[in-house]
């Protein structure tokens, strides 16, 4: 798919561990700033940054503002960003450090094979020289093969070997894993191949979308030019009805989420009568998967869009996989097909004013889990990573699992025989922290310093190779779905496993130096927000062991929902475009995860007290500067573009409605003096406690 969102700059996770206990907290009421800690705290003198906030603000009616508004008001977003806040400023201390590890390798005399993968990558993604000189002919023979397309049949394997050539296509597939039996992988096949973000981008008569529509069928037609082809503003219009085509038959994002919906298996041999019209054996020809059984994520969609790629004309399907192969590889080729492409993709879609330096874009190419990412994670850890940290998050990690199994227990709205089952499930919670505990190998790849593209296309085969070669074997529960120097988290609920890889255990979402309300507030409800992925809207319906199951009674699962739907309504409200609302369903999953974890994590923080009164430090409560830390992870400036993007094809509400999360908890507005006729204030029946 052309336009990928991933669950990135917001979606935290982590796991389980030892079961210790956590560091006592000091008695004294007060506390000094040389007494408070063991060394310093990296933000403010026991880890939140206390000149960010704008105390003009009632925290009651905006507490975005009273944490960070002071941050907000005086931050001047640079031209390369378009948005940025604490992911961001991890995220470039992450980008800086994976640099010194390469420029390190430079200075080494003698390389082992992965360093010299690394350096050689880095190499030929900076050698704009050559780049420039090849232009777009290291495209030239996959353009030209779609020339030689003539019937449905090309095409088809046209679009089977998208995964190779980097292109589009309507429908696709990718090997994930059984949703019935967990150690199975298993092939999911789904619609996509859009150019911009979201259907809505498509099928909406606001004038700002016609606008981007307009801005997306010139750009269209300049990345045709690259290619020679004939009349291009007329090819680029025909692209554009064909999209909108494949737009309208798509299921919009929040039927998309639905894992009941999602989950329909067939077995190969049925594939042909269920789903005519498709030369599926050609398809799976290309992608080199035997495919015994298969799932069908949008059944309806999948129909409708074969009768789309039957009944437009090939002509038009063959521009349309030019401009996707084109678009798609422009950070591969010279710097005028880049700057073209960036310019509707950065600066018109997301308002970013110019490039990122190239040798963030180059670490970034490098970075993924289908690159060379765990290569240089090895070494990132080595360097960067202590193991410290490591124990340190484990047992906050535990502390967590014991709070959540105590609010389990006493739940108010779910039987018995619920509880069995969750508490089944978060004993079995398996938590992946740092890094690998196998690393992946690169034997048999080979890069070049001289041959950007070529490396991409080895990468590339190198990994589908291993996934065809796994296809048949039971699942690896070791492997990582991010390298150790992203900066995020993930829940997996195939495996009941939450990940935090190594970059984001650092402030201001953890801090050995700083006090525990923060560590809680911050990294604990980030920990909890993970576990709670395991008990949102979606997560819930897989069990203890990742399979797909209804694990409540019908009783229960009635009020589980109907608690979700009062926080789904309650984030509809917010509006931070005029007339763009956050999508509260689509949101959901996430909205729960901050709600929920940041319940776990309160609940945590206050047993690791042992009942004891929490210090006061420079004039705060142990309460406030729990919420002020979880409020400041959420610190962030974006443009109007990037939130717009965000709002239509993100998953997680914008930073500014994250850090509200504690206006559903009554601790908040104890802690802060939240009253009627504030902003912000709920009566107690509208505030939303799930977990």
């Amino acid at each position: 798919m052309k336009y990928k969102i991933l669950a990135a700059a917001v979606a935290v996770s982590l796991g389980l561990a030892g079961c210790s206990q956590p560091e006592q907290t000091k008695e004294q009421t007060v506390v000094t700033d040389d007494q408070h800690s063991q060394g310093q705290a990296e933000l403010g003198s026991f880890g939140v940054d206390l000149s960010a906030r704008n105390e003009a603000v009632k925290p009651g009616d905006d507490f975005f503002m009273y944490a960070s508004g002071g941050w907000y008001d005086n931050y001047e977003l640079p031209a390369d960003k378009t948005r940025y806040g604490a992911f961001t400023a991890l995220a470039d201390r992450s980008e800086e450090q994976v640099k010194n590890i390469i420029d390190g390798l430079s200075e080494k005399t003698s390389l082992t094979e992965e360093e010299k993968l690394v350096h050689d990558f880095f190499q030929s993604y900076m050698d704009t020289e050559t780049i420039n000189e090849k232009g777009i002919g290291p495209l030239s023979d996959v353009l030209a093969s779609f020339d030689n397309i003539e019937n449905t049949t090309d095409l088809t394997r046209a679009f089977g070997n998208s995964w190779l050539v980097g292109s589009s296509a309507p429908i696709g597939g990718g090997m994930w894993y059984n949703r019935l039996d967990p150690n199975e992988y298993q092939m999911s096949v789904g619609v996509g191949g859009l150019g911009l973000p979201d259907r809505d981008y498509y099928l909406s008569d606001n004038e700002r979308f016609v606008k981007i529509r307009d801005a997306y069928t010139k750009h269209i037609a300049q990345m045709l030019s690259f290619a020679n082809v004939d009349n291009p503003t007329e090819k680029a219009s025909e692209i554009l009805a064909l999209e909108t085509e494949i737009a309208n038959a798509q299921w919009p994002r929040e039927k998309r989420r639905n894992r009941d919906l999602t989950l329909n298996q067939i077995k190969r041999e049925a594939l042909n009568e269920a789903y005519p019209g498709f030369d599926w054996d050609t398809y799976f020809e290309q992608v080199g998967y035997k495919v015994p059984e298969l799932n069908m994520s949008q059944p309806q969609p999948i129909k409708d869009v074969i009768s789309i790629i039957n009944n437009n004309d090939i002509e038009v399907w063959k521009n349309y996989l030019k401009y996707h192969t084109i678009s798609n590889n422009a950070e591969l080729l010279s710097e005028e097909i880049y700057l073209a492409n960036f310019d509707f993709y950065g600066r018109t879609l997301r308002g970013q004013q110019e490039p990122r330096p190239r040798w963030k874009r180059a670490v970034s190419q490098m970075s993924g889990t289908t690159s060379l990412g765990f290569a240089i994670g090895k070494i990132y850890v080595n360097e960067y990573f202590p193991e410290s940290s490591k124990a340190q998050m484990s047992e906050l990690v535990e502390n967590l699992r014991t709070a959540l199994g105590q609010r389990i227990d006493n739940l108010d709205w779910m039987s018995e025989e619920t509880k069995v089952n969750a508490k089944e499930k978060l004993m079995a919670f398996n938590p992946k922290i740092g890094y690998p505990d196998e690393w992946q190998s690169f034997d048999g790849l080979a890069i070049s310093e001289k041959d950007l593209m070529g490396n991409v296309m080895n990468l590339r085969k190198f990994f589908h190779a291993q996934s065809v070669e796994r296809e048949l074997q039971k699942t690896d529960r070791n492997r990582w779905g991010m390298t150790p120097q992203r900066v995020n988290a993930y829940y997996n609920s195939s495996f009941n496993e939450i990940v935090f890889p190594a970059a984001i255990l650092q402030p201001p979402f953890f801090d050995p130096n700083a006090d525990p309300a923060v560590n809680y507030g911050a990294i604990g409800a980030v920990i909890g927000h993970e576990m709670g992925h395991g008990f949102d809207d979606q997560g819930s319906k897989s069990d203890a062991n990742g399979i797909q199951r209804n694990w409540w009674t019908d009783e229960d699962r009635a009020a589980f929902e109907a608690k979700a739907d009062m926080l789904a309504e309650q984030y509809n409200q917010y509006e931070p475009i005029e007339g763009n609302f956050v999508n509260g369903r689509n949101s959901l999953g996430e909205n729960i995860g901050d709600v929920g974890g940041l319940s776990m994590a309160y609940h945590a923080y206050k047993l690791s007290l042992n009942g004891k009164e929490a210090p006061v430090i420079d004039g705060l409560t142990g309460d406030q500067r729990f919420f002020l830390a979880w409020a400041q992870v959420w610190k962030e400036k974006r443009t109007e573009e990037s939130m717009l993007n965000q709002l239509r094809a993100g998953t997680h509400a914008p930073g500014r409605y994250r850090a509200q999360a504690p206006r559903n908890h009554d601790a908040w507005y104890e802690a802060f003096d939240v009253k009627p006729g504030d902003a912000l204030y709920l009566p107690p029946e509208e505030r939303v406690k799930i977990w």
